[in-house]
């Protein structure tokens, strides 16, 4: 019987990064403990359509500690929106550092796991998806389609998207018609052999007998029949040469950028107050939880361990003992097994494919020309770490405006 795995839990961390600090300046940081909903204001948005989805108080299914509570979309097809206040403060000069954790325990088909960084003066009670926001980061699944990390930087009031720039042999440019990159070519001094054509795909089989027992009169005039020969090569093509005139694939001459401006204030986000939690959700089951805002990565990491790290082998164990029960269940109840099977082979398969390497414990990959940077901090297949580190020297707010531009791009 199929085991069903949940979307795993993750822990997400976003750094803008400017210089090093020698000790942490902790602007906001939230564990969801008693009084938590004084510190937090749930928005009125949606409400009036009857579509504003509630958030539950909660350790969730399965837990490693069965303190450590989280808020959790609790209404399937529901919008959610909430945000809590802290003092106003500017990234300018420093590290910025946005970090929490999140937990679908849903199988999730669709929906968003990400939060928001806000600014100025914001109505939590209105606060929605037309809110203006400064930093969107956080997962965003639905269908087969749209699996990634959202990391959405706001600039001079337009949200850039950041982009990986980790591409296959995709060319689709348009290239000058003198330019010749076939690596290899048909050679045109090879011919044809003689008779080539003549030989024939399948022969007669050397091997077969007419059954002693074969009469033609009721079974019909024996035939031998056929097997493939081994003298058949196919269609014939040329042999390949390589070529003489092969110039290497073609890249777009790069030239001066007129529309770009420099400014060395691009990462700076000078009145960061608010934090909030804005999504859609075709299931409900999401967890949020662990919430930081800082300005030191190696804090960041510390209070991951304590959190995060402390409870997430006994979180496992008690999945996999909810899921040995789940299973026991289905046992006893074939229609409930049938229904279980059904709604796995709809479902997204977002996680089904992904699997620990070792070399997954410091992988960074990097993202487009910009140097934006990608850190994944992997421990095991249902928990790991995604890190986004953006470094302010040649921030581009994912290449919108680059120092240089292609020559065919206008």
């Amino acid at each position: 019987m199929e085991i069903r795995r949940p979307i795993p839990s993750l822990l997400y961390l976003l750094l803008l990064s400017l210089c090093t600090v020698t000790s942490a300046k902790v602007y906001f940081e939230e564990h969801f403990s008693d009084g938590w909903a004084e510190r937090w204001v749930t928005s009125d948005w949606k409400r009036d359509e009857n579509v504003a989805g509630e958030w539950n108080y909660t350790s969730g299914k399965w837990y490693g500690d069965p303190d450590d509570k989280g808020i959790q979309t609790s209404q399937e097809d529901r919008f959610y929106a909430i945000s809590a206040e802290f003092p106003e403060f500017s990234n300018k000069d420093r590290t910025l550092v946005f970090q929490f954790s999140v937990k679908h325990e849903q199988k999730l088909d669709c929906g968003g796991g990400y939060m928001k960084l806000l600014g100025g003066e914001v109505d939590q009670k209105k606060f929605g998806g037309d809110t203006p926001y400064s930093i969107m980061f956080g997962p965003d699944i639905c269908g087969y389609s749209t699996k990634k990390v959202h990391a959405i930087l706001n600039y001079n009031a337009t949200n850039h998207l950041i982009k990986k720039d980790v591409q296959c042999e995709t060319d689709q440019l348009t290239h000058p018609e003198d330019w010749d990159d076939k690596v290899y070519i048909p050679d045109p001094e090879d011919k044809k052999p003689e008779g080539y054509d003549d030989i024939p795909k399948d022969i007669p089989d050397p091997d077969a007998k007419k059954p002693e027992d074969w009469d033609d009169q009721e079974d019909g005039e024996w035939t031998t029949p056929t097997i493939p020969n081994p003298e058949y090569k196919g269609p014939w093509k040329p042999r390949k040469i390589k070529n003489p005139n092969y110039k290497g694939k073609w890249k777009a001459p790069m030239i001066d950028n007129p529309d770009f401006k420099d400014d060395p204030d691009l990462y700076v986000y000078p009145n960061l107050k608010y934090v909030g939690i804005e999504l859609w959700q075709v299931k409900s089951g999401t967890m949020f939880d662990n919430i930081l805002v800082c300005d030191d990565p190696e804090h960041a990491k510390q209070l991951a361990e304590k959190t995060w790290g402390k409870n997430k082998d006994a979180e496992k164990a008690a999945f996999e003992e909810a899921e040995k029960k789940r299973q026991e269940d289905s046992r006893d109840d074939p229609e409930s097994d049938v229904e279980d099977s059904d709604s796995d082979s709809d479902g997204d398969d977002s996680d089904a494919d992904w699997e620990a390497k070792p070399e997954d414990k410091h992988f960074i990959s990097k993202l487009r020309r910009s140097k934006h940077y990608v850190y994944r901090m992997n421990s095991e297949q249902d928990e790991h770490y995604v890190t986004l580190v953006t470094n302010e020297e040649n921030l581009t707010k994912d290449g919108q405006i680059s120092r240089s531009v292609g020559a065919d791009d206008g």
